[in-house]
């Protein structure tokens, strides 16, 4: 019996505490990818809330595989590979309706939110670390005001501090669409990995496969339970090994 042909996939996974956090993990997935790579011409996409400046950092302390394509800033920012110009088609979506200064001026009236660095205010991004204990009364009542000022826009807390305003269809799953759209790929062919709030769109009324790694943060494991999905896989392993764990539950290695 003749085996069946090896498919290339897509995969596009979040950095911190999903891709990266176990370094042995992180080793046997990359070379695993690389070589289905070479071999079959799968890509590779990283979506994560650092921005340019922090994935920088990141790229060079754990020697990440080089992406085809860079999600970046909380999917705001796409950047193909070679290019330091973020995609202008991406941005034109995301401009309509958003004021980042307004924004910024309606978030000074709340004492609890502490602005993030400036390196992570980012064109279509306004971020700020927030308490837990704050936020249920904070984000409320922020929304209401951004709504009150005609600012089209969406609050996304993960981690447990970090709060980023974004334009309202801004989100790792859009940016996702778009580029599995621009790529020509399937989504039977892609998976996305993630383990916090802001990976949440990733997975919700998507039809991609997903996997959400071991480690995952209350907030996205709570939505998993309440919304069972056959093409979206809770892995035991943390990090990269339930990444690896996901792609063999899924047959894609």
């Amino acid at each position: 019996m003749s085996e069946l042909p090896v498919q290339p996939f897509l995969l596009i996974t979040d950095l911190d505490n999903t891709l990266v956090g176990l370094d042995t993990a992180l080793d046997e997935l990359n070379q695993k990818l690389d070589q289905h790579r070479q071999k079959y011409g799968t890509r590779l996409i990283y979506s994560t809330g650092r921005s340019p400046t922090l994935y920088r950092e990141l790229e060079e302390e754990k020697g990440l595989l080089k992406p085809d394509v860079l999600i970046l800033s909380v999917g705001t920012e796409i950047y193909y590979q070679g290019q330091d110009a973020i995609d202008t088609g991406w941005a034109e979506r995301l401009s309509q309706g958003w004021n980042q200064a307004e924004v910024r001026a309606v978030g000074s009236h709340f004492a609890d939110l502490v602005p993030q660095p400036e390196t992570e205010q980012r064109p279509y991004k306004v971020s700020y670390f927030l308490s837990e204990a704050a936020a249920k009364e904070v984000i409320p009542r922020f929304d209401k005001a951004l709504r009150d000022r005609g600012i089209d826009a969406q609050l996304i807390y993960s981690g447990g501090q970090d709060l980023d305003i974004l334009p309202r269809h801004a989100n790792k799953g859009n940016a996702m669409g778009f580029i599995r759209e621009q790529l020509g790929i399937g989504s039977e062919h892609t998976i996305a990995c993630g383990d916090s709030g802001n990976d949440l769109s990733m997975f919700q009324a998507r039809d991609e496969r997903g996997i959400i790694v071991g480690n995952a943060r209350p907030e996205l494991l709570e939505w998993h339970y309440l919304n069972p999905n056959p093409n979206r896989y809770l892995a035991k392993n943390h990090c990269a090994a339930g990444i690896l764990e996901g792609l063999q539950h899924f047959g894609f290695l």
